[in-house]
C-alpha cells in the first residue's frame, strides 16, 4: 500500500484563526509640553479583531508606562473618540474594550493620548494591511505586539513593502 498525499494539503494555507493583520507605526509626538524629533516609535502587528483596549495596553507596555491609572483615548480622523467610558470621560467616547481595529485601513492615521495631564500624544499610522504575523513575528500573538523599535519616523519605504524594509533595517 502506498502513502498518498492529497494535493490540496500541500498548499500553504493560512494559519487557523488568523484573520487580516495590520502593521501600525506609533510615534511619540509630544508630552509634558515638549515636541520630540526625531520621534521615538514602534511598529506593531495587530489583528483587525483586536480591540483598541488591547492596542492601548501594547502601546503603554512598549513605551514603558508603569502607571496605568491615567486616562487615555484614541481619536480617529473623523473625530470618533475611543477610550474607557466612565464618570471622567465624555458620553460620546466609545468603549475601547468593545471597539475593534476592523475599521482601520492602510495609510489611515489616528491619535493616541495617554495621561491627559502630561498629554503623551502619539501619531498612529496604519503602514500596511494584510501582513502575516507568522512571517513578521514568528508567532500569532493574542494581542498587538511591537516588532520594531527605535527612530522609525525617518523610514520611507518608497514602495518597498514592509518585509523588504524590515530586512534593510536589520542590516
Amino acid at each position: 500500500m502506498t502513502n498518498r498525499v492529497h494535493k490540496s494539503s500541500l498548499r500553504r494555507a493560512r494559519p487557523m484563526g488568523v484573520g487580516p493583520w495590520l502593521s501600525i507605526r506609533v510615534e511619540l509626538v509630544e508630552g509634558r509640553g515638549d515636541r520630540y524629533w526625531p520621534r521615538p516609535g514602534r511598529l506593531f502587528a495587530a489583528a483587525m479583531n483586536h480591540s483598541y483596549a488591547q492596542l492601548a495596553t501594547a502601546i503603554d507596555d512598549a513605551f514603558a508606562r508603569w502607571d496605568r491609572s491615567h486616562l487615555h483615548e484614541f481619536e480617529l480622523a473623523d473625530g470618533t473618540r475611543i477610550g474607557t467610558p466612565g464618570p471622567d470621560m465624555d458620553d460620546d467616547v466609545l468603549d475601547e474594550s468593545r471597539k475593534r481595529l476592523s475599521n482601520l485601513q492602510a495609510s489611515q492615521q489616528f491619535i493616541y493620548v495617554f495621561d491627559f495631564g502630561d498629554d503623551w500624544t502619539h501619531l498612529c499610522t496604519v503602514v500596511e494591511a494584510g501582513i502575516d504575523p507568522r512571517e513578521v513575528l514568528g508567532v500569532v500573538p493574542n494581542a498587538p505586539l511591537p516588532y520594531s523599535v527605535g527612530e522609525i519616523s525617518r523610514i520611507n519605504t518608497g514602495g518597498l513593502g514592509l518585509k523588504r524594509t524590515m530586512r534593510l533595517l536589520d542590516g
